[in-house]
């Protein structure tokens, strides 16, 4: 990893470029997170998630953060494309620039033990980041984000600002809605980060087509009833 954070300052410093002016070696850790988090990519889109190179999706690799380019189309990303930061944001690997969303990513990962985070523009959860301060409690599967899911006040994007505003909303939480712009979610794998990112969309959308039942309103759950959820989600699945 030190090798490789050094090529890269040396590509920079005497000007060899071109994307993957720094690729590592296939089966070495880092390549092998990188795979996983161009599929992952990959697939926020194929799932709807995200539209185009909105959205984005990071994977901590020891100090490195491994973290999609600016506006590079997923399906255009190949093994030599990899970017990495340090946690004070200084690029270590690669060529191409960090997503503009950076200091969100830093931010989770200087605050939590997160190893992985995804971030997405999601239809159903940026329509209720327009409408509430916090998402119902329309179903307990909210007990598997540490509770009633959050909404980040409104800044503009790639700011510090935004980067504190969704700290505050992610207190005890795994995920929260960004309002009219999207979600974050964090996790211990990519795919927990993705599971978790899904399971917000998933529950916006039941809460917005509950809603929109003319003279009926949606049940909600208590906070009692999230909480007892919430402790059985903890020993759910395979030990």
């Amino acid at each position: 990893m030190a090798e490789q954070r050094r090529d890269a300052r040396d590509a920079r410093e005497d000007g060899r470029g071109g994307a993957g002016a720094v690729v590592p070696e296939p089966g070495d850790e880092v390549a092998r997170a990188w795979e996983e988090l161009m599929a992952t990519a990959r697939r926020t889109v194929a799932d709807g998630l995200v539209v185009g190179t909105s959205g984005n999706v990071s994977v901590r690799v020891g100090d490195t953060v491994l973290v999609t380019p600016t506006g590079v189309p997923y399906e255009r990303l190949a093994p030599g494309d990899v970017v990495g930061v340090g946690l004070d944001g200084r690029q270590v690997l690669g060529s191409l620039r960090p997503t503009s969303e950076l200091p969100m990513h830093l931010a989770v990962y200087r605050a939590t033990a997160a190893r992985a985070v995804v971030h997405t523009h999601a239809v159903h959860a940026t329509a209720v980041s327009t409408l509430v301060a916090e998402l119902p409690l329309i179903h307990y599967m909210a007990g598997a984000l540490g509770g009633a899911v959050r909404v980040a006040p409104y800044a503009t994007y790639g700011t510090e600002e935004l980067a504190a505003n969704m700290l505050g909303a992610l207190a005890d939480r795994t995920a929260c809605l960004l309002r009219n712009h999207g979600t974050i979610a964090y996790g211990s794998s990519l795919a927990q980060a993705y599971d978790r990112t899904a399971q917000l969309e998933w529950m916006c959308r039941v809460w917005l087509t509950a809603s929109s039942v003319p003279g009926l309103t949606p049940a909600l759950l208590t906070r009692a009833q999230l909480a007892e959820a919430e402790e059985r989600l903890r020993g759910y699945g395979q030990q």
